[in-house]
């Protein structure tokens, strides 16, 4: 049995690390855990509370289809609607973090 590498087959499909096609496929990579990681904080949030997706929906004024979808990572999410979500489930205040540029207060 011949068994290649990831990093070999990964170089041979997008390039090597620091090439354009390589780049962009990383950092959509980077995007994709992150709108999953927030769908995830999300519905973890909405079942501690015992909220359906629906009544979580009713409250921020989408449907349940969205929280499904953004729960699920699979709908990019705006800074506008994660602010309406995290209202809605109770989270007084949140900020983003900025690095060296420090942090923005999100509401």
């Amino acid at each position: 049995m011949n068994v290649t590498p990831l990093e070999v087959l990964t170089d041979e499909v997008y390039g090597k690390v620091g090439t354009p096609k390589r780049d962009a496929m990383e950092l959509q990579l980077k995007e994709d855990i992150n709108t999953f990681l927030v769908g995830e904080a999300i519905r973890k949030m909405r079942q501690a509370q015992n909220l359906t997706q629906e009544e979580l929906g009713e409250r921020v004024g989408v449907q349940k289809a969205q929280i499904s979808r953004l729960e699920k990572g699979k709908s990019v999410i705006t800074l506008p609607t994660i602010s309406r979500i995290f209202r809605a489930l109770g989270v007084a205040t949140a900020s983003l973090d900025l690095g060296l540029s420090g942090k923005v207060a999100l509401w």
